[in-house]
């Protein structure tokens, strides 16, 4: 019924993600396994591959496929079924195997996708091994054959559960027993996290209780999302989260994504906990802890979308702010090359080295749990150090030319005197000595013919005015607005959609 697709259309810049069955069917995973082991697996000499997947219908008989096609090309793979997106990555750094984990996160129920890691964790992406496994798939589906058969023979297939080791691991890195009594409200949005709070937080894995008193909401594992789309990067999203937590007079809300690799946390009274309010706590626990082992030089990796008091924060704890471009590829190498303890992004994706430098939000959760539970504050005025501006969210609008976008916006910035630099994008900082201080950032979409805009500021009059400036001049050329899904202005960003549906948020953006 379908021909054979273009894997260029769906094998994005950091991991695979498209509709099925017409993008992405058993066969094209066959044919991504086989290139994944040819590209990764033996050239590095790895003892084999781990394969891992989500909830979503189609994702047990694709992970098959894909193994069917490691397999063929003589490697081994070890099976560990469900799993959330950290959780492949824990097994990854634990067994030292490269892995490939099938997710389409928080995308609508007909997507799935395929993240790849190589051993321990590290990236697999366009720069690093990724459009090389597309292009070998893509021959092999075009035809091509004349691939050595392995001298070996083709590899075997074992399964493994690691859910209880994965629980066990992130419980030994956040110690909780000491916590007061916290009531805490969790919505799985029908994700992956529906498989792991149970074990992390509760004794699911066999695990002792700690002290929360969890509320479940939308535990039941289902890749059709009946609830609510598993995104709460929108807004719309927190609803439920938000009303449960008033209803039951809980002390904390968390919601996961839908392969649970992102968190996003809301107070008692349900208003949203910024992730770059998140990070800036995390930051100052792992500054601590690594100051406690010993480490004198420390750092903190952020993305150039984070709150300005990141940074501040970072300062303040006497360790160094690193500041690097949006995407898990580019925090995880950047994190590598400076040895930091930590990094989070704007979207609520955490890293840490103590997790071979990936993400994972099960673990910041943790951190925010235990860092509410050892003192005696609601979370608001725990956070309250962290949130020192205000934000606008990212705004999205479908631009034609980007580019001359863009240059005008470097015009807007250059007659009122104020600093930019392009790590990622354009980033325009209020000129010195100005006050109320500003900055925004504008970048273009890979993927899409979007210009996503975020702006914070002292004060939320300067933030709006800034904002609105610079909405006019984006949109003076614009066709519509895209995705404009406005976060909350209320202290610093509360993150709102990307309008992508083939990315995660942060990932490619």
């Amino acid at each position: 019924m379908f021909g054979v697709p273009r894997l260029a259309d769906f094998v994005k810049a950091y991991d695979v993600r498209g509709t099925v069955p017409d993008q992405l069917s058993p066969a094209v995973a066959q044919a991504l396994g086989a290139s994944f082991a040819e590209v990764v697996a033996v050239p590095d000499g790895s003892a084999g591959i781990v394969i891992g997947h989500d909830m979503r219908p189609s994702s047990p008989e694709l992970s098959a496929a894909f193994a069917a096609g490691v397999t063929s090309r003589g490697v081994d793979v070890t099976m560990i079924g469900l799993c959330s997106t950290d959780g492949l990555y824990y097994a990854s750094g634990a067994l030292d195997l490269p892995g490939a984990m099938f997710t389409a996160s928080h995308n609508p129920a007909q997507y799935n996708g395929i993240k790849l890691c190589r051993s321990a964790a590290r990236p697999v992406g366009q720069d690093s091994g990724l459009a090389e496994i597309r292009d070998l798939a893509q021959w092999m589906l075009d035809g091509g054959s004349g691939l050595a058969q392995p001298v070996g023979g083709p590899g075997t297939v074992t399964t493994r559960d690691l859910l209880g080791d994965y629980a066990a691991f992130l419980r030994g890195l956040v110690d909780l027993s000491g916590s007061r009594p916290l009531k805490v409200v969790v919505d799985a949005g029908n994700g992956m996290g529906g498989h792991t709070v149970p074990a992390v937080l509760g004794t699911g894995a066999g695990l002792p209780a700690l002290p929360l008193e969890v509320v479940p909401l939308y535990f039941e594992l289902d890749g059709t999302f009946p609830n609510h789309e598993a995104n709460p990067l929108d807004p719309a999203n927190l609803v439920d989260l938000q009303a449960a937590v008033r209803a039951h007079g809980a002390d904390i809300g968390l919601a996961f994504d839908g392969d649970a690799d992102r968190c996003f946390v809301v107070d008692a009274d349900g208003d949203p906990v910024s992730p770059s309010a998140v990070t800036g706590l995390v930051a100052v626990r792992e500054i601590a802890r690594a100051r406690a082992a010993g480490d004198t030089d420390v750092a903190i990796v952020h993305n150039v979308i984070s709150s300005a008091a990141v940074r501040e924060v970072v300062l303040e704890a006497e360790a160094t702010p690193v500041r690097t471009r949006v995407g898990h590829s580019f925090i995880k190498a950047e994190m590598a090359r400076a040895g930091a303890v930590f990094g989070g992004e704007h979207s609520a994706h955490y890293y840490f080295r103590d997790f071979w430098f990936a993400d994972t939000g099960m673990l910041a959760a943790l951190h925010v749990l235990s860092a509410l539970g050892e003192q005696e504050r609601p979370l608001a005025e725990l956070c309250a150090a962290y949130e020192r501006y205000v934000a606008s969210g990212e705004i999205n609008s479908t631009v034609t030319d980007q580019a001359a976008v863009v240059e005008q916006v470097r015009a807007w910035a250059q007659v009122r005197g104020a600093a930019t630099d392009e790590l990622d994008g354009l980033t325009v900082t209020s000129p010195d000595g100005q006050s109320p201080t500003w900055w925004f950032n504008v970048r273009a979409s890979n993927t899409e013919p979007l210009l996503r805009l975020n702006v914070e500021a002292a004060d939320r009059e300067t933030m709006q005015d800034v904002r609105d400036e610079l909405l006019a001049l984006i949109r003076s050329d614009a066709t519509a607005p895209a995705g404009d899904h406005n976060g909350s202005t209320t202290g610093s960003s509360t993150s709102s959609t990307t309008s992508s549906t083939t990315q995660d948020a942060g990932d490619a953006s």
